[in-house]
């Protein structure tokens, strides 16, 4: 099975933040995708770690190290759909690429965010719990 996983849920593992061992019970088997920005939210929310200095600069290096090695489709979504979505919805296009990618594969989403779920809910979205 194909889950749609948002950055969240890489940085949760990456970080040993509490909830990874939920992640990792939900995800086992699964085959993971995410849009292709997916490795440029990971960086960006590293350097905002790192400016909150919630992070040293080592460790937001070792962190994106380790989100490199997880296995994940990338996908190319339609930017003006996702935008769509974004605006429809009022969140972040950010947010929305990847409800788009969901709803594009017809996949179920894994996210740690509640407004996130909440939207993917009203979109019709599966989400993964």
């Amino acid at each position: 099975m194909e889950l749609i996983a948002d950055t969240n849920i890489f940085l949760a593992v990456a970080l040993e933040e509490p909830e990874k061992a939920q992640i990792l019970r939900l995800t086992v088997g699964a085959e993971l995708a995410a849009p292709e920005i997916l490795p440029y939210e990971i960086g960006n929310a590293l350097s905002a770690m790192c400016k909150r200095r919630q992070l040293s600069p080592e460790q937001a290096i070792a962190v994106q190290q380790v989100t490199g090695q997880i296995p994940v489709r990338l996908i190319a979504i339609d930017v003006g759909k996702a935008l769509k979505l974004a605006l429809n919805f009022n969140i972040y296009a950010f947010d929305a690429y990847f409800l788009e990618c969901a709803r594009l594969r017809a996949s179920p989403l894994i996210t740690l965010d509640q407004r996130m779920k909440q939207t993917a809910r009203k979109s019709g979205i599966e989400i993964v719990e």
